[in-house]
């Protein structure tokens, strides 16, 4: 039977949070630390290992090469340039750009068939680098998306309203970043529409709470990165969440960057939309019908993604 095997390509703080992450939860059986600093990934893999007496199954874990990816179910990307105080997701581009586009060199020189999982900011474009760069079928590639937004956005839903944030079911959509905005016309605090929570008399929230909400999502990483620099712990554990759905074969529906491909009007573009997740990678987008006031902030994050995909992926590394 062949094995879950996971390869991490970056051994900084989010990668190995994931990785921390995967080991806590399980999620595969094989998991290998690729990075340029090849020190740091041997001493990572012999921590992670120190603690598998703990863990809840048995894992191989250990610092390889570019020839490990040849039977990898998953590379899950996370080098890159780190996020500085002051700086969007977008001011990384050129960094990343060069990064993506070297990385994804040395993997189309081995034997890999599985998914690729990007998580390098700016993560949307990141993924449409990779894409371009790889000629691997889109449906196998994605970007972690606005996983974690939504996440966020359940958390802070969560605690206003006295329920757990598994309770509630509501998605960020568009550019993991500063164009991202909320569908709240899809919203619910169980099976209950988040409008009709907000229109009760003593209701915990209301209407004008909501633009509050979505703001403090969007910004919520810049004051982490004032407070320790950058965020790590929320990713990696999205990043898991992706991880298990495609292992496990799941179906599950998760914001993650996708390819349009004539859905919500638009094309060649990958970008946070709800997406069913599976051992094939994306099977399928889902197209809601949004609001007016939503299909216009959907459009124009696309128009942004579009505007420095396009862009990124002409320069030379």
């Amino acid at each position: 039977m062949k094995k879950n095997k996971v390869v991490i390509i970056g051994a900084g703080m989010v990668g190995m949070s994931y990785a921390y992450s995967m080991v806590n939860q399980g999620t595969c059986e094989e998991l290998v630390l690729i990075d340029i600093d090849k020190n740091k990934t041997v001493g990572e893999a012999l921590d992670l290992n120190h603690g598998l007496s703990y863990a809840p199954r048995k894992m191989k874990i250990y610092s390889g090469d570019y020839s490990d990816c040849n039977d990898a179910n998953i590379i899950c990307i996370t080098a890159g340039a780190i996020q500085l105080p002051g700086e969007t997701r977008l001011d990384l581009l050129h960094k990343n750009t060069k990064i993506m586009k070297s990385i994804v060199g040395e993997i189309k020189k081995t034997n890999f068939n599985g998914i690729i999982i990007v998580a390098s900011n700016p993560v949307d474009i990141m993924t449409y680098v990779v894409w371009k760069a790889s000629g691997y079928d889109r449906n196998k590639i994605m970007g972690s998306g606005t996983t974690l937004d939504t996440a966020r956005l359940r958390f802070g839903l969560g605690e206003r309203l006295g329920v757990t944030p598994k309770s509630i079911h509501a998605y960020v959509m568009g550019e993991h970043g500063d164009s991202q905005f909320v569908a709240w016309s899809y919203a619910l605090m169980g099976v209950q529409p988040i409008y009709q929570v907000a229109s009760k008399k003593d209701a915990k929230i209301k209407f004008e709470d909501l633009e509050f909400i979505e703001d403090e999502v969007r910004n919520i990483a810049y004051k982490i990165i004032d407070c320790k620099k950058s965020t790590y712990y929320g990713i990696g554990m999205a990043l898991t969440r992706i991880t298990k759905a495609i292992l496990d074969n799941e179906n599950s529906i998760l914001t993650v960057s996708s390819y349009l491909d004539n859905k919500y009007g638009h094309d060649d573009v990958f970008i946070a939309v709800p997406s069913i997740v599976n051992e094939e990678g994306v099977s399928e987008v889902i197209e809601l019908p949004l609001d007016k006031g939503e299909k216009e902030k959907f459009d124009n994050s696309i128009k942004i993604m579009k505007e420095i995909g396009r862009a990124s992926c002409r320069e030379r590394v």
